[in-house]
């Protein structure tokens, strides 16, 4: 990576990891009761787990896109949301939080990898490029924690400070 990069960088990893302003996502799921995960606050359209999955969905879009240039994005907009309020079965949260945190590294590696281009455009896209992805991917992220915590307020379940 050319070493103007290297700071911009290291900005990326920090906004990505959800330091400073931003929330990051293990506090967001701490101790969210099982019981919770597919329960809707009234007038809210999401759920935690329709909103983590959503997260996880669109996430691994986004770093397939930026790696793979056979990746077929999923139909916009359905195919970024779950289709029940509640995880289909007891181990479904725990398989979308460790798919989640596993793309959430790799779009960091990704980032943080010193062959990485940060500005160059992907050769499979129509301009975009890896710093324009990371720092999609770190927006959309913020956008539905804050959500979560919402929902989680309304719940009765969240104790933190967000």
């Amino acid at each position: 990576m050319m070493a103007e990069q290297a700071g911009l960088s290291e900005h990326l990893l920090e906004l990505l990891g959800g330091s400073h302003a931003h929330l990051d996502f293990e506090r967001a799921i701490a101790g969210l009761p099982a019981e919770l995960r597919g329960s809707r606050p009234p007038g809210l359209p999401h759920t935690p787990w329709r909103l983590v999955e959503h997260m996880r969905i669109a996430q691994w879009d986004i770093l397939q896109f930026s790696i793979d240039p056979t990746h077929v994005s999923p139909e916009f907009p359905g195919g970024y949301w779950p289709e029940a309020d509640e995880p289909p079965d007891p181990s479904a949260w725990d398989r979308s939080v460790v798919a989640f945190r596993t793309d959430l590294r790799k779009m960091m590696d990704l980032v943080a990898d010193p062959g990485t281009d940060l500005l160059a455009p992907i050769p499979h896209g129509q301009g975009q490029t890896i710093l324009r992805e990371a720092l999609l991917v770190a927006d959309h992220n913020a956008y539905h924690l804050g959500q979560l915590v919402t929902v989680r307020r309304l719940l009765g379940a969240w104790s933190g400070e967000a």
